[in-house]
């Protein structure tokens, strides 16, 4: 049996004999059996070296499988996680993502830190902070930034931890009154960061925030768009906010770490092979006239590397990636993609790619309203839609599209505070 696809340089993967899998994988393999007794008891591992037709038997883990099973399920004595957490050699997060309820993550004391500073090392911008102190702010949606209180009035010093201030208290970058942003702004001047991280609307507000008062923060040097996917209109907005100031993609999610690290819009993406293996699976529309798979686009599955607490196995996160002459370019979840009635896929990048050039907004979505019927909504503070944008828009979904475009004041994140850029009907 042929061997899966992954994205991971191969010199991180290792080479395969025969059928048997490479050694740095299975190694892993068997330390996560070895952590969880959860793998075992859904697919029992033979001793003998495992060859791939074993490996691709191992049942692919979902999030509605962690939330319906608990956290509980991944140790062999949960008491003792607790009195972990007691001493401090646990610590847990909470994640509610985009695709099913809210889950627990439970992580050994300092994996997180572990981990984002070999993601900065996978990077040359950002090599250079990953094992010396700086200045980072952070603004994103409060249950994936930290574990502050979006309900509670936390005080400045409250809100730095070893370097990094986490600046917003809510997750509705549109509904902070501008008392809100006042504080931000006066925060980040304070602080003098030199990275910058944060969900693009986010980041993109904040640009209006500082124009609107007139206030450049030179001191920032990078700016990682992180969380949520990036719109061109975001990156640009965020230049000229921060001239000069490099934009870095960094992807990953709070139950699985970072995964892929590259220059923003530049489709250069690449894994960090020190956290995990990618396993790349080929991905299309399921169902309709086109093609049953669509060339060089992929299902993600991940298994983290060197993980004690709640270890993935081959953990389906339900994002999409293609394949690049360079890299990778993240294209977003399976449920905000949109397949033409020939098969063929849109993505934000492809509705980035037909704005007009001099078409300037804070933040857009575009939303599948019918069969035909799409709606475009955009925040533009000077800039009205010209009306070329229907077209082009229309043009580019096919199959006679309809769209209508609307000049918004704000539009509403998810629940978890997310924001998304392409919202077809569910499937």
């Amino acid at each position: 049996m042929s061997a899966p696809i992954f994205a991971n340089a191969p010199e991180a993967l290792g080479a395969a004999v025969a059928e048997s899998l490479p050694g740095p994988l299975e190694a892993e393999i068997r330390a996560i059996y070895g952590h969880s007794p959860f793998y075992a008891e859904r697919f029992p591992l033979h001793p003998a070296p495992l060859q791939w037709s074993c490996y691709r038997e191992i049942p692919v883990l979902t999030k509605p499988e962690i939330v319906a099973r608990g956290p509980q399920a991944f140790f062999p004595d949960y008491a003792e996680v607790e009195r972990g957490f007691a001493a401090k050699r646990y610590e847990y997060e909470h994640t509610s993502g985009t695709t099913s309820g809210p889950m627990t993550v439970i992580m050994e004391e300092g994996w997180w830190v572990a981990q984002t500073r070999r993601a900065y090392r996978t990077h040359p911008a950002l090599a250079p902070y990953a094992d010396r102190a700086h200045r980072k702010c952070v603004l994103a949606p409060v249950g994936c930034s930290s574990n502050l209180c979006p309900y509670e009035d936390h005080p400045f010093p409250h809100r730095w931890f070893e370097g990094t201030v986490y600046l917003n208290l809510s997750s509705d970058p549109f509904a902070f009154p501008e008392a809100e942003w006042d504080r931000i702004v006066v925060e980040l001047q304070a602080v003098r960061p030199e990275v910058l991280e944060g969900e693009p609307v986010y980041l993109s507000l904040l640009a209006r925030a500082l124009r609107q008062r007139r206030v450049a923060v030179p001191s920032v040097r990078i700016v990682i768009l992180t969380y949520g996917k990036a719109s061109a209109q975001h990156g640009r907005r965020i230049a000229e906010a921060f001239p000069g100031a490099m934009q870095v993609d960094l992807y990953g999610s709070t139950e699985a770490g970072y995964l892929f690290v590259g220059d923003a819009f530049a489709d250069n993406s690449q894994v960090i092979d020190a956290n995990a293996f990618i396993e790349l699976v080929p991905w299309g529309p399921a169902q309709g006239s086109g093609p049953a798979r669509v060339e060089n686009v992929f299902q993600i599955l991940v298994t983290t590397r060197g993980r004690e607490a709640m270890p993935l196995l081959r953990y389906h996160t339900g994002d999409i990636v293609q394949r690049c002459a360079d890299g990778f370019r993240m294209l977003g979840r399976e449920g905000g993609l949109f397949f033409r009635a020939d098969g063929t896929l849109l993505s934000p990048a492809d509705v980035d790619a037909v704005l007009p050039a001099g078409f300037a907004c804070w933040h857009w979505s575009f939303v599948q309203t019918g069969p035909t019927r799409w709606d475009f909504h955009y925040v533009a503070d000077e800039t009205a839609a010209p009306p070329e944008i229907e077209a082009a828009l229309a043009q580019l979904v096919g199959g006679g599209a309809r769209v209508t475009a609307f000049r918004r004041k704000s539009l509403s994140p998810a629940a978890s505070g997310k924001f998304a850029l392409l919202k077809p009907l569910a499937r």
